[in-house]
């Protein structure tokens, strides 16, 4: 059971680092940020499965996190949209000062 989802999260894992990669989007990236993080809480709830309560607690504390950094990453999406009118990345270095 183990290998089989460490696997599957191994491959969804990759799958994100790709996109976020080869993207230039926001959006995408974003999206492809989050598959990174749900497929590492995958590989983290497939280990929880065999252990204790506090391997559980565990889980549900980085989904709690990982939500709320949905939530962050999702309002500076949107703030740079209607600053900006698009959600290409490349803008993003002439807002060095």
């Amino acid at each position: 059971m183990v290998d089989g989802c460490f696997t599957l999260s191994l491959i969804l894992f990759a799958i994100g680092t790709v996109g976020f990669l080869l993207r230039k989007n926001i959006i995408a990236m974003f999206i492809c940020i989050e598959l990174m993080i749900n497929a590492a809480n995958l590989a983290l709830a497939s280990f929880a499965a065999a252990g204790g309560l506090e391997a559980r607690a565990l889980v549900f504390f980085v989904m709690a996190v990982a939500a709320a950094e949905a939530a962050v990453g999702l309002a500076i999406v949107v703030a740079a949209f209607r600053l900006r009118g698009e959600t290409r990345v490349d803008w993003f270095d002439e807002m060095k000062g």
